[in-house]
């Protein structure tokens, strides 16, 4: 396993990380002996950074993370969880709920400390909060010791320049917009490096886009869209390979990602995808399936408010709209 230093926080992370929102049956139904054996496995094959929320099953990541991490001591593991969403529509970014959302997040996981707390998916409220009064409440935390280091995560690339133009952070993340779909957050790269900030990657798959597995219901891909990732999928059938490992592969090749977070509650499949992790990439197959792509490559959709997103390309890119 590659590990990579996380902007100038010092930490150095596994270029493949654990997302446990798997534990939390955001795409399926899991059981919980099997997922809380992931982390442990997520641990062996060297993976050393965990990524989680309190959105993620409504609590029940963290609190499956609680038993999961019992026993594990605590300096084999980087610990990331977020704040600020609780519900598909239930945001608070106040201050008081950020002292009271930390506290729960160290009490459902029992850990004295965090270190990463990003606000979450910033692009549902009115932003000017994010700074002016919720990253001033997690700097105290931080302070305090509970936190190590303090950022924000969402879908559209437009949020971090917001945010990073009136104050300085320690990370970002960004998830589905650096993919063999979707490479704008590589675009971003050299802004976000001017602001000294630690780059996260998520969702190397695009919520099972870019796999052979169906797409969970709240997918929000157009049938353009699916159509054409099928096309892409079956390619690398005919070749005699998964698109999931030429996607996953694709996203660790880029070292501006310090990590690129993805998850599973099946211990066996994150040990196939710490195989592939290890294995070079068919650079041939890349430049057939990014050809497949090329149609909807940065195809994007509309996510939170509307005046929070990036602009739509123009007409004529009807394939780019809102699915």
């Amino acid at each position: 396993m590659e590990y990579r230093t996380l902007g100038n926080t010092g930490l150095k992370l596994s270029a493949l990380s654990f997302g446990a929102s798997s534990l939390g049956a955001e795409f399926r139904p899991v059981e919980i002996s099997e997922a809380i054996a992931s982390v442990p496995a997520a641990l062996d094959v060297g993976i050393n950074f965990i990524d989680t929320s309190p959105f993620y099953g409504r609590g029940m990541s963290e609190v499956l993370l609680g038993p999961a991490l019992k026993g594990i001591p605590r300096d084999r593991y980087i610990l990331g969880t977020k704040l600020g969403r609780y519900d598909k529509a239930h945001f608070d970014f106040s201050a008081r709920r950020v002292m009271e959302s930390v506290d729960v997040s160290l009490h459902r996981m029992g850990v004295d400390y965090l270190d990463i707390c990003l606000c979450h998916d910033i692009e549902f409220v009115e932003m000017q909060q994010i700074i002016d009064e919720t990253l001033p409440a997690l700097l105290k935390i931080k302070q305090q010791g509970k936190v190590r280091f303090i950022g924000v995560s969402g879908y559209p690339m437009k949020i971090f320049k917001f945010i990073l133009d009136q104050t300085n952070l320690d990370v970002v993340l960004s998830y589905n917009h650096y993919t063999l779909q979707n490479t704008m957050f590589g675009d971003l790269v050299p802004y976000l490096k001017s602001k000294h900030v630690g780059i996260m990657n998520a969702a190397p798959f695009s919520a099972r886009l870019l796999t052979n597995d169906p797409l969970p219901p709240w997918h929000k891909a157009t049938p353009e869209v699916r159509r054409i990732a099928k096309a892409a999928a079956d390619h690398c059938a005919s070749r005699g390979t998964d698109i999931a490992k030429l996607a996953l592969q694709f996203s660790l090749a880029n070292p501006d990602m310090t990590t690129c977070v993805t998850g599973s509650a099946r211990p066996e499949r994150i040990r196939e995808w710490a195989r592939w992790a290890d294995e070079p990439i068919d650079l041939t197959l890349l430049a057939e399936v990014q050809a497949i792509l090329k149609p909807i490559h940065n195809w994007f959709y509309i996510e939170g408010r509307p005046e929070n997103n990036d602009p739509q390309p123009g007409a004529g890119h009807a394939s780019h709209s809102c699915g």
